[in-house]
């Protein structure tokens, strides 16, 4: 399969060596009754598929009224997941046409129980499973993917799912998730990425003594074993991609940071949870601070959940008020962690690596009207610190109580609450309950969908801190100018870019994040600022300076859902 491309970038045609049942079975290439006359005779698809012959859109309005049918969000689930498996175009145009309703079908919050129930569910098997039993034929697994020119790999160890933690191999629809995502919202093309599940085991001792598992049966690999292992992978990635964006995502707390670090100066590679996450809810704070007229080296922030994903944010915050011209440890000093034990402090053992630049001195609370030194909550650290900002990466659903929201209120006439948790059984606040309790003042970001809220006669769209408006941008700029690395400034740049782009900024009472069927042009914007600070970085040999350069660059890396025109090789 080649792809032939117009003087602007722009896919013309695709060169195929497939016809017969071959094709109508490619679920990248199959047209299904979309096929036009000519392609039928061309390609030998005459009896192989009904005699009818619809366009796009038809096909799409039957694929919505099936999708309707289903009762429940799980069972549209396996419908988009059937509708993919026999047409990838049309399933990427019924979600492209119908976006804010499918968006959440197609990963969170429903992809949590799909991954739950994985094993229970047979499906076409898409992407690729390594298993550490198989750790010396990794480049003989990787031989056999379906696609053959890899930009962009989603990887997993389904050790840190969302927020419903260690599910296996189940991880698998997470990869898979994620990649519908980046070409759904970013426009890559799904003829360059794969899905992979790095199956270590599983601490789940439902799945241990689950006969269905699908996946090894054995407690999950640590230490030594574990860490050769990851390096013998990435070393076959790099050995069979060179040039790959190498995508981790949901891998626990403790080896998804150790994975970054270890690689992120050898490989062009991206965390999400740690990165995206951060960089998602670092532009969400740019653009609530620009609309109050405030800078970020004023907050003073106080984060519930310190682990990757919390921890990562407040790195990602911290480094942007150093950029304002504070130390980072005067902008650690504006940022109050909290987790299991409490708020963290420096004498407190358990601290992990990451997590010990944010430990409090003792002197700092010897003034404070706390109940347990060595357990202060959050709602003690509210009331003594007076924060700003209010953010939740603790999966601890309600732990945003009436009392904390109102104290918040009435320190801030704009407070600004990002309960972040995901799904929406897991947050620490509902958006009515954020608005109701702050007399609609709150500058409300969530990390599940939320409906809007009707409040005193108002209605207050609520903005989704979802990733999905700037990770699929910073991967499109990162492939568009083959970025050797992704550096911390191309990571301010997407968040810079994104926040930007607010609402808020132009209207207080607007919705913080821009409206999601707006979703793919914010990444292309997102995908630009990427690829210029690349250019600054000299992590990339590409020279790119005027906007129309910077689109074609762009236009090279992307798809769109329609039905291109076949040559026969």
């Amino acid at each position: 399969m080649k792809f032939n491309y117009d003087e602007h970038g722009l896919i013309k045609s695709i060169t195929i060596d497939k016809d017969g049942h071959n094709l109508a079975n490619s679920s990248f290439l199959n047209k299904g009754v979309g096929f036009t006359e000519e392609e039928r005779e061309k390609f030998n698809l005459v009896g192989i598929v009904p005699d009818s012959i619809e366009t796009l859109e038809q096909q799409a309005h039957r694929a919505y009224l099936q999708i309707s049918s289903k009762n429940t969000p799980l069972g549209k689930n396996i419908y988009l997941n059937s509708l993919y498996d026999r047409n990838e175009t049309l399933c990427y145009y019924l979600l492209q046409n119908n976006i804010k309703e499918l968006l959440p079908i197609a990963y969170t919050p429903t992809i949590g129980e799909a991954v739950e129930n994985y094993s229970l569910q047979a499906r076409k098997p898409k992407g690729l499973f390594i298993s550490y039993e198989n750790k010396d034929r990794i480049e003989e697994i990787l031989d056999r993917r379906i696609n053959q020119d890899i930009k962009l790999i989603v990887v997993t160890d389904g050790e840190g799912v969302l927020g419903i933690g260690d599910w296996g191999i189940g991880g698998i629809d997470i990869s898979i998730g994620k990649l519908v995502v980046y070409t759904l919202c970013g426009g890559i093309n799904p003829a360059n990425v794969l899905p992979l599940q790095l199956d270590v085991g599983t601490n789940n001792s439902k799945l241990l003594n689950d006969p269905m598992y699908l996946g090894w049966k054995h407690p999950r690999i640590s230490g030594k074993d574990y860490d050769d292992f990851i390096e013998k992978f990435v070393a076959a990635v790099k050995k069979k991609f060179p040039g790959v964006l190498l995508h981790w995502e949901d891998f626990g707390r403790d080896n998804a940071r150790k994975n970054l670090e270890k690689y992120r100066d050898s490989i062009c590679t991206f965390n999400d949870d740690m990165q995206g996450t951060s960089i998602m809810t670092l532009s969400n704070i740019l653009s609530a601070t620009k609309s109050i007229k405030s800078n970020l080296k004023a907050q003073k922030v106080v984060m519930l959940g310190a682990g990757t994903a919390g921890v990562g944010c407040i790195d990602r915050v911290c480094d942007a008020m150093a950029r304002e011209g504070v130390s980072i440890e005067d902008a650690r000093k504006n940022c109050w962690l909290i987790d299991r034990q409490g708020l963290l402090m420096s004498d407190d053992k358990s601290l992990v690596d990451f997590q010990k630049p944010y430990g409090r001195d003792r002197s700092e609370i010897e003034n404070w009207d706390v109940e347990n030194p060595d357990n202060i909550t959050l709602e003690e650290v509210v009331r003594n610190v007076n924060p700003t900002i209010l953010i939740g990466c603790s999966t601890v659903r309600g732990a945003f109580t009436k009392d904390i929201v109102k104290h918040m209120a009435e320190c801030n006439d704009r407070p600004i609450i990002m309960p972040l948790s995901n799904p929406t059984s897991l947050s620490e606040a509902t958006a009515e309950d954020l608005i109701n309790w702050t007399d609609g003042r709150a500058i409300v970001a969530t990390g599940s969908p939320f409906e809007p809220v009707h409040y005193k006669n108002n209605t207050y769209q609520i903005a989704q801190g979802n990733n999905a408006f700037i990770y699929p941008g910073l991967g499109l700029g990162s492939l568009a100018c083959k970025a050797t690395l992704i550096t911390d400034n191309m990571l301010f740049a997407a968040a810079e870019a994104l926040s930007n782009l607010s609402p808020m900024l132009k209207d207080p009472n607007a919705c913080l994040m821009p409206d999601l069927t707006d979703i793919k042009e914010c990444n292309r914007v997102v995908a630009k600022a990427v690829i210029k600070q690349a250019i600054e970085d000299k992590v990339t040999d590409v020279q790119a300076s005027s906007d129309e350069e910077l689109e074609v660059l762009i236009n090279y890396a992307s798809w769109e859902p329609k039905y291109y025109k076949y040559e026969k090789k």
